[in-house]
C-alpha cells in the first residue's frame, strides 16, 4: 500500500524521482475508498510543528521558588489559544535544555499532572522553597508577578504664564 502512495505522490509530480518526493512533508487525502479505487488524489502541504520557544524563554525567566499559572503564562505571551496552548507547550518540552516546566501550575495552584509526575513536581517546587497549602502551591507567597518594568517619568512640562 505505502509503494502505491508513493507511485501516486510521484506520479502526480511527474518528476519520477519516488525518492525525493518521499521526504517531502505531504499529507495525502483521499476522496473515494480503496475498495472502488482511487480516483482523485489531494496533496497538500503537511503543517509544520508549532514553535513553542518563546514560551520556553520565558518560562526560564520564572525565579526558584516561583510559580506561574497556565492562564498567566497565556495571558503575557498573548497565545491565541489560551491556557490550553499554554499547556500543550509546557506538555511537549524537551528535555535537556534546563526548562523549569516544574513551575507552572493550573490556576488556584494546582497541580495539573497525573500522579506519577505530579509526585515529581511537587518534591521538585518543594526543594526550591515552595509552600503547599494541602495539595496546592500557595500562590499568596509564591505567584511571580513577572519582571518589574521602570516606569518612564516624564517631566512635567512647564505650561506658559496666561
Amino acid at each position: 500500500m505505502s509503494r502505491l502512495i508513493l507511485f501516486l505522490v510521484a506520479k502526480y509530480f511527474q518528476n519520477g524521482s519516488v525518492q525525493s518526493v518521499a521526504c517531502r512533508p505531504f499529507a495525502l487525502r483521499y476522496t473515494s475508498g480503496w475498495g472502488k479505487g482511487v480516483r482523485s488524489v489531494s496533496v497538500k502541504k503537511a503543517r509544520a510543528a508549532p514553535s513553542w520557544d518563546h514560551i520556553y524563554k520565558f518560562v526560564k525567566h520564572v525565579p526558584r521558588g516561583n510559580v506561574v499559572t497556565y492562564g498567566d503564562l497565556a495571558r503575557r505571551l498573548h497565545l491565541r489559544g489560551g491556557a490550553r496552548v499554554a499547556g500543550y507547550a509546557m506538555a511537549a518540552c524537551p528535555n535537556g535544555r534546563g526548562i523549569p516546566w516544574h513551575r507552572v501550575v493550573g490556576a488556584g495552584g494546582r497541580i495539573r499532572l497525573r500522579e506519577p509526575l505530579a509526585a515529581l513536581q511537587r518534591k521538585l517546587l518543594q526543594t526550591e522553597g515552595v509552600q503547599f497549602i494541602e495539595t496546592r502551591v500557595d500562590m499568596a507567597r509564591h505567584l511571580w508577578k513577572g519582571a518589574r518594568r521602570r516606569a518612564k517619568h516624564k517631566t512635567p512640562r512647564s505650561r506658559p504664564a496666561r
